[in-house]
């Protein structure tokens, strides 16, 4: 019985091939008609051309199906956003519509997990619907970009860490060789150069001038830079007052270089903690002199204390303003930095749009170098002609508008000359321009009906394209005859199987009743020989056994023998059918035969009447 299934299945599957083709009535196989859709051919490409911007270069592989192109990028793009699908590593060719189902069905199962927000069926995907896919495939490759852009840095960090710490690269081993040498250079440059006392103030140079005090320390160490005293005015001020400071402050400076002498090594360096007793004594010696001085040299003490806190308020005006002009320029930097980024950016855009263009001239040079110079010879006759057309179309708009200014004058130049005329001037011109207004009315009201009969005809032209013409619903009759065979043969199949199943289940039914009644006559073989009255008794249940079963067999025979007749019967009528379909097609053949026929003769009395 298994052999028997194996071959039903195996005729099945032959079945399906042979329904897949289409005979006409001279038996000969016609070619289906496959309508091709410009948009979902446009999509198609532009499905391709995402995924090859995502990085999925498989897409560019000619001997693959449009199928799995499309379901490789889409399980592509889920997996690089870290989903995961439930399909097969292996690739394999050829799938049955079942299993791309599955397939599919798997896909679309992980896109409300990932949140899309498009709907898509699986029988979409299988049946290649590219107008709904394309969506779907635009989210999931802005998905994985946004995927590969978030976790990129990611990556390349724990990569560098990775490699940092088994691997060292050949600059990493030369800063590693001089970092203790430059360490201790930097250290010897350090002491070398450290501030250094190179004078000593004597004893007789003390003063109680605070200005005085810090220039004598400074050029103790060697700083030969002067404040001045005071700060010359505006209107006071000029270049004569400015030498006049210098040199002032030049003769200071000489003053006190003159009660300097040269420091020993053992006062080179001062420790904080002298420099911190010297300044607080320093202090306590001023407050001190404060006290002891006279009313009028503690006035020009106080004087100059004054004239030093408006010098250094002055300072710090200068350095408040020096500082609004430092963060107004750093402002201005920045914006001309960001216009210099924005200008590098257009000029990176101009150098890509250039690049561009000079491939699209070399590969322009190539085709005029190539077969199709005729071609290009043509194309460049219909861009000169195009160019010439609209130059002239450009000179006759200039000649219109030339023209609409010379009959404006005119017309401002008549009006004028109207209002000078007389009385009867006056009228003829209302009376045109009454008639102008009217006519223009009138005008209006065509335009208006014209534009209602243009709507109604293009509603009678939408209505006359939807009727479908007869090539349309040739093919609409041969679709629905190939789905009508397709679900005829599915269901020549199922009711094979139900026929398998109940004539194997009747078998079954027989064969246990024929293992029950022999398990009841060797139970009761023995007993029923024991004695010649219970053997006849046997004998008689075993014959009447028998003849039941006879009876159970005849009667399945004459089943059987009926549904031969009826098979028989059957066959008689399909040929029957057979034939008026051969005919039917033979007729139709003709028919169509002798509508072109009666097309051309209709063409033809056409052309004549013309």
């Amino acid at each position: 019985m298994a052999q028997k299934g194996s071959l039903f299945q195996h005729r099945g599957r032959s079945d399906s091939k042979i329904l897949s083709k289409r005979y006409d009535a001279d038996g000969n196989v016609v070619d289906v008609e496959s309508r091709e859709d410009d948009e979902q051919h446009e999509k198609l490409d532009a499905i391709v051309s995402l995924l090859l911007a995502a990085g999925y270069f498989r897409a560019r592989i000619k001997g693959l199906s449009s199928f799995d192109k499309v379901v490789g990028g889409m399980v592509w793009c889920i997996e690089t956003c870290n989903f995961d699908v439930d399909i097969d590593l292996l690739f394999q060719e050829n799938l049955t519509i079942g299993q791309k189902i599955s397939l599919t069905e798997k896909i679309v199962a992980v896109l409300p997990r990932m949140k899309c927000p498009h709907r898509l069926e699986p029988h979409q995907i299988q049946g290649l619907d590219f107008i709904h896919i394309f969506p779907v495939v635009q989210w999931l490759v802005k998905r994985a970009i946004e995927t590969r852009e978030e976790l990129g840095d990611t990556i390349r960090s724990f990569s560098i860490s990775q490699f940092n710490k088994h691997f060292t690269a050949p600059q990493d081993e030369t800063f590693d060789k001089q970092k203790a040498k430059s360490i201790s250079t930097v250290a010897h440059v350090l002491e070398v150069y450290k501030p250094r006392r190179r004078y000593k103030r004597n004893a007789a140079l003390q003063t109680r001038e605070e200005m005085l005090k810090v220039h004598s320390t400074l050029l103790e160490y060697g700083k030969s830079v002067f404040v001045p005293s005071s700060k010359p005015k505006e209107d006071e001020g000029g270049d004569d007052a400015k030498n006049d400071e210098d040199k002032i402050a030049e003769e200071r400076q000489r003053k006190l270089m003159t009660g300097m002498a040269a420091a020993e090594d053992s006062e080179l360096r001062l420790s904080a903690s002298v420099v911190d007793s010297i300044i607080k004594s320093a202090d306590i010696q001023n407050l001190a002199s404060m006290d002891n001085l006279k009313p009028s040299d503690r006035i020009e003490r106080l004087s100059v204390e004054e004239r030093h806190r408006r010098i250094v308020s002055s300072l710090n005006k200068q350095t408040t303003q020096k500082k609004n002009l430092s963060d107004e320029i750093t402002g201005k930097n920045q914006e001309l930095q960001a216009k210099l980024s924005s200008q590098q950016e257009k000029l990176n855009e101009v150098a890509s749009r250039k690049e561009t263009f000079e491939n699209d001239l070399r590969e322009f040079e190539e085709l005029e170098s190539g077969d199709k110079r005729s071609v290009i010879e043509k194309l460049r006759s219909l861009v000169a002609m195009n160019d010439c057309l609209k130059k002239q179309e450009q000179d006759f708009k200039a000649h219109c508008k030339e023209e609409m200014h010379r009959l404006t004058n005119d017309l401002d130049e008549l009006k004028n000359e109207n209002e000078g005329g007389d009385a009867e001037d006056l009228e003829r011109s209302e009376l045109v321009e009454t008639q102008l207004r009217t006519d223009k009315e009138k005008l209006n009201k065509i335009r208006l009906l014209l534009a209602k009969k243009n709507r109604e005809i293009a509603v009678i032209q939408r209505k006359l394209d939807e009727v479908p013409s007869r090539a349309e619903l040739g093919q609409y009759q041969r679709r629905f005859i190939e789905l009508y065979n397709q679900v005829a043969a599915t269901h020549k199949e199922t009711k094979q199987f139900y026929t398998l199943y109940n004539t194997l289940d009747d078998s079954r039914l027989y064969l246990a009743k024929e293992v029950k009644l022999l398990n009841s006559i060797l139970e009761t073989f023995t007993q029923a020989m024991s004695s010649p009255s219970s053997k006849e008794q046997f004998l008689k249940q075993f014959e009447l056994i028998v003849e039941g079963i006879r009876v159970n067999k005849a009667k399945l025979e004459k089943k059987k023998q009926e549904e031969k007749m009826r098979r028989d019967h059957l066959s008689d009528v399909y040929l029957d059918l057979v034939e008026k379909q051969r005919l039917y097609f033979k007729t139709v053949k003709s028919l169509k035969e002798e509508c072109r026929k009666n097309e051309i003769l209709i063409s033809k009395m056409k052309s004549r009447g013309e």
